[in-house]
């Protein structure tokens, strides 16, 4: 029989594997989809430590209840799919590649696209080329992946935490219950407008951003397009906020010299508080600074005097036209760092309007400008817009500044070619890299042999580089020169091949930028991520009289980003 000491012993252990094996056989196999391949992936469990009981209720397993949903459907994901309706080189999930691509594949740039990492147990796309087939086909897997570590998500009570929260966008259908949630918004009327004039109040009032500008009467109007392209007049003008718009109107010409909106003094007349909530003695008067005068044949003329002019109906049989309408109108609003406007400037375009020009449509600029400091052009705010140049400077020490030129269409150029297409030729002439557009340049360089080969290869390198090459690009089009850390310096690479008694002669500079949308998804802003400089060089035999050097090349490319919904 035994000693009666090891009998508890043996039950413990018997009723461990009972557990162990029970558990097993309820595990059933992970299937992994994908050209009739099936590979089985069991799951390591640890054995009880003390028996259970006859009748006792198993207590739920550590890991009953839901699996989480993928998020990202793997199979359909691409991360290095960058070209549009153009297969990529080495991305074998791309959907655009064939078997006559794939001959020219050296490997997969992405074998494998998962999900989240942090699950225990999800989806993988596994991708591989086999060559031995003719022509070469890509191998494609769908297996179930399993997270080694302890520490991963096996059940999840959230759901909502697996994905990022999908704004909702108003429509038909649920606008009026947003309106609800909402505080409401409403456009009052001139009458129903009003200010409290408190008489104690505080010097420090300023004006912030976003504020709409007072007047001594109201405040100042801002006519712009609302819902649709005709010009909304209660529109207010806000505090360091840049505008250009043009909108439409519907009038009817006979009645031209009664609607203030056409004349030049319904936007000069106002006066403009200082800063808010204060009248006495804090009015800013718009100065007229130009007025320009448009005839029907489109041509303009300066006006010396800057008196106020009313527009004027004027009848020739059944011809109707009206002059003096105000055609465009620019604001110049200065302030200071503490909030005050010190000075409003207006330009105005007026011209003579019939009948063939309705309706009639206007133009509207404010623009914003700090006391004692010069404007300057911006390339995006904050986003960079496509067509214009891009902001570039360098760092002549660490810890300093970004430095630039004054021309923002000098600071990042490649060379530019000429009817003449020679290189000596071309020195010094060149043209500016513009966000969003490739451009190739080219030329031909003659040498002789009286030219050594170090000085052919400083001499075309100066060319291809152009005088004062930047360091760093702006990432975004109003990135602040102080704040180096957010810009992007560009990485200068040199390709040459190693041969002996010949000479190793620059021939070509490729420039690519790379940029993805950052920001809201409804308005997404461009930011620039890399750029690299690509300066190749060829060799050539040192009695060669002539060489073809293809100057500059820029490639701009949109870097995909990925959101999981």
């Amino acid at each position: 029989m035994g000693s009666p000491g090891l009998r508890p012993l043996l039950l413990v252990l018997l009723d461990c594997c009972a557990s162990v094996s029970a558990q097993a056989a309820a595990t059933p196999p992970v299937t992994t989809e994908g050209f009739n391949s099936t590979e089985a992936a069991w799951m390591t469990l640890r054995p009880a430590l003390s028996p259970r009981p006859p009748g006792t209720p198993k207590a739920p397993g550590p890991f009953s209840g839901p699996r989480p949903t993928p998020v990202t459907d793997v199979a359909a994901l691409c991360v290095c799919d960058l070209s549009p309706a153009q297969c990529d080189v080495n991305c074998c999930c791309d959907p655009d590649c064939s078997s006559v691509d794939f001959s020219v594949f050296s490997a997969c740039s992405v074998p494998s696209v998962t999900g989240d990492s942090q699950f225990c147990s999800q989806k993988a796309a596994i991708y591989s080329l086999n060559f031995t087939a003719n022509p070469p086909q890509r191998i494609f897997k769908l297996v179930d992946q399993i997270n080694p570590s302890i520490f991963c998500i096996h059940i999840t009570n959230y759901k909502p935490a697996l994905s990022f929260i999908n704004p909702e966008v108003p429509d038909e259908n649920n606008f009026d219950k947003l309106m609800e949630t909402s505080d409401g918004f409403s456009l009052n009327s001139e009458s129903e407008i009003s200010f409290t004039i408190q008489s104690d109040a505080p010097d420090t009032a300023k004006y912030e951003y976003g504020v709409r500008l007072q007047t001594s009467d109201s405040f100042l109007r801002f006519p712009s397009p609302l819902t649709s392209s005709l010009c909304t007049d209660d529109n207010p003008a806000a505090f360091l906020v840049n505008q250009a718009v043009k909108c439409t109107r519907r009038i009817n010409l006979a009645q031209c010299e009664e609607i203030e909106a056409l004349g030049m003094a319904y936007y000069s007349s106002p006066k403009i508080l200082r800063v808010p909530g204060l009248r006495t003695k804090a009015e800013i008067p718009i100065t007229v600074q130009s007025i320009l005068m448009e005839s029907l044949n489109k041509t303009l003329a300066r006006l010396e005097d800057t008196d106020v002019l009313n527009q004027t109906l004027v009848e020739a049989g059944d011809v109707k036209i009206c002059t003096n309408v105000v055609l465009e109108v620019k604001y110049s609003l200065t302030y200071t760092d503490a909030g005050e406007i010190t000075k409003a400037d207006l330009s105005l375009l007026l011209g003579t309007v019939s009948n063939a020009m309705l309706p009639l449509e206007q133009k509207f600029e404010i623009r914003f400008i700090q006391q004692n400091t010069k404007p300057v052009p911006l390339s995006g705010n904050p986003g960079y817009v496509v067509g214009l140049p891009l902001a570039a400077g360098f760092q002549p020490q660490k810890g300093s500044g970004i430095i630039q030129t004054m021309n923002r269409y000098g600071q990042l150029t490649i060379l530019r070619s000429t009817a003449e297409i020679d290189c000596l030729a071309l020195e010094g002439i060149r043209t500016p890299v513009l966000f969003g557009y490739d451009m190739q340049s080219g030329c031909k360089l003659r040498l002789t042999k009286a030219i050594t080969c170090q000085l052919a290869v400083q001499k075309v390198k100066s060319l291809l580089k152009g005088h004062g090459f930047p360091d760093y690009v702006a990432p975004f089009g109003n990135s602040r020169a102080q704040d180096v850390l957010d810009w992007v310096p560009i990485h200068f690479i040199t390709q040459a091949p190693h041969m002996k008694d010949s000479c190793q002669l620059p021939v070509a500079l490729v420039i690519e930028v790379k940029w993805t949308k950052y920001g809201s998804l409804l308005n997404p802003q461009a930011k620039i991520v890399n750029v690299t400089a690509n300066l190749i060089a060829s060799s050539f035999p040192e009695n060669a009289h002539m060489k073809e050097c293809t100057g500059s090349s820029i490639y701009t490319r949109n870097v995909k980003s990925t959101l999981m919904r």
